[in-house]
């Protein structure tokens, strides 16, 4: 089975479940819109990609481990629509949740999706039971108020952001939270793997704020301009176009430094260049440019 249909696969498990009867039918509605269809599968990508870079086998937890990091992303990306944060009307190129159903349902479908994202960890009864612990305490970090995106959330709150931490939170810390998901998954040390995913969240946060300053929203499926409507950081807002496309190219680099000595690097390589050249904007790198 390929990557692309076991990942979609497991989601279609996983919310079959969560909303199986008794749960409301509306409810059950909300969590299959938010879920499907979805978009790149960046994190839980990632997630399989790491496990397969530390396994020759696939193992039995990383599976419901890309479930889990895709329900907290969706998640996220619920709460970030809300008309108390971006008040965004399209997600993935449709309504988003709270247009689509209500505020009330896209919160609650927020915080089943979070919850269901620990269960589908918890429950997966072939896994080694202490591989499932600890891959529930990372989680539990890397969504949290310290460092997690609920802090990366929070910050969009203060009168005055704290620009890096901002991102390191909102972005980087669930891309930690697939690579070290990937590796716990595997039985190998989790720690020299989250640096890996915040070079790629860093990566991808640059590529984002392109998109938002320089892209167009029918072709990438959100509003645009959103962080300069709420007055937030903006790498392109900060740096300019050109030196954002810049950094942007030096991080992909820095992500192949940083990945950690295992069984099977050479293909996380390749995985990150591959998942590098869809989501890097091209036209407008060359418009920058």
């Amino acid at each position: 089975m390929d990557v692309d249909t076991l990942i979609d696969q497991s989601l279609q498990d996983a919310v079959a479940v969560i909303s199986a009867n008794p749960c409301p039918s509306r409810l059950a509605e909300a969590l299959r819109y938010t879920v499907f269809p979805g978009g790149a599968r960046v994190r839980p990508k990632l997630v399989l990609a790491v496990a397969s870079a530390c396994s020759d086998t696939l193992p039995v937890l990383a599976p419901s481990a890309a479930v889990a990091v895709e329900f907290l992303h969706c998640a996220s990306l619920v709460q970030d629509d809300l008309r108390c944060f971006d008040d965004a009307q399209t997600r993935r190129g449709k309504p988003s949740v709270h247009v689509a159903f209500d505020e009330r349902l896209a919160i609650l479908a927020s915080d089943a999706l979070i919850v269901a994202a620990f269960d589908a960890v918890a429950a997966n009864s072939l896994a080694d039971a202490q591989r499932r612990l600890n891959m529930t305490c990372m989680l539990s970090r890397q969504v949290g108020a310290v460092h997690g995106i609920t802090a990366g959330q929070a910050w969009e709150c203060e009168e005055v952001i704290d620009t890096d931490a901002y991102h390191r939170a909102k972005t980087g810390s669930l891309f930690a939270a697939a690579t070290q998901a990937g590796a716990v998954a595997a039985g190998a040390d989790m720690t020299p793997w989250a640096r890996t995913g915040e070079c790629i969240g860093a990566a991808y946060q640059i590529a984002d704020d392109l998109h938002d300053v320089l892209g167009c929203e029918s072709q990438i499926g959100k509003p645009v301009n959103v962080d300069a409507t709420h007055g937030r950081p903006n790498a392109v807002a900060e740096l300019g176009a050109a030196a954002a496309v810049s950094k942007l190219k030096g991080l992909i680099e820095e992500v192949i430094d940083t990945i950690p000595d295992c069984k099977n690097a050479e293909r996380f390589v390749k995985t990150v260049r591959h998942e590098a050249d869809r989501f890097f904007p091209k036209e407008i790198a060359r418009s920058a440019a």
